[in-house]
């Protein structure tokens, strides 16, 4: 799974926030590995230079083998809070768009694609 990360001109994207976005994403959806080919992080400040309440945006889009690509954002006061919420809304939409491939006790189900 490869991870990119994008920034606009108000948000600094060093090495480090590539780092810590990377291993943030991988935690957080490490279930997915074996369906999620790449992801692609965009951070943005909403309001620009102007201060304000969650004016910080993180998309993502994670495009999946064989089938369309999952999108999702969540807007925060932070950069750190809207990768993390957009990470939780990302986990659910995989979950959804690819069902449920394994029941509770690890086994394969009948409905695995």
């Amino acid at each position: 799974m490869q991870i990119q990360l994008n920034t606009d001109n108000h948000v600094h994207g060093e090495a480090s926030l590539a780092d810590w976005a990377e291993r943030e994403l991988r935690d957080r959806l490490q279930r997915f590995v074996d369906h999620v080919t790449r992801i692609e992080v965009h951070l943005s400040d909403i309001n620009g230079a102007r201060a304000g309440e969650h004016d910080k945006r993180c998309k993502l889009e994670a495009r999946l083998a064989g089938r369309q690509p999952v999108a999702v954002h969540h807007d925060a006061g932070k950069v750190a809070d809207a990768l993390h919420g957009a990470a939780d809304k990302l986990a659910r939409a995989l979950d959804s768009a690819l069902g449920r491939v394994r029941d509770a006790h690890g086994r394969d189900t009948i409905r695995r694609a």
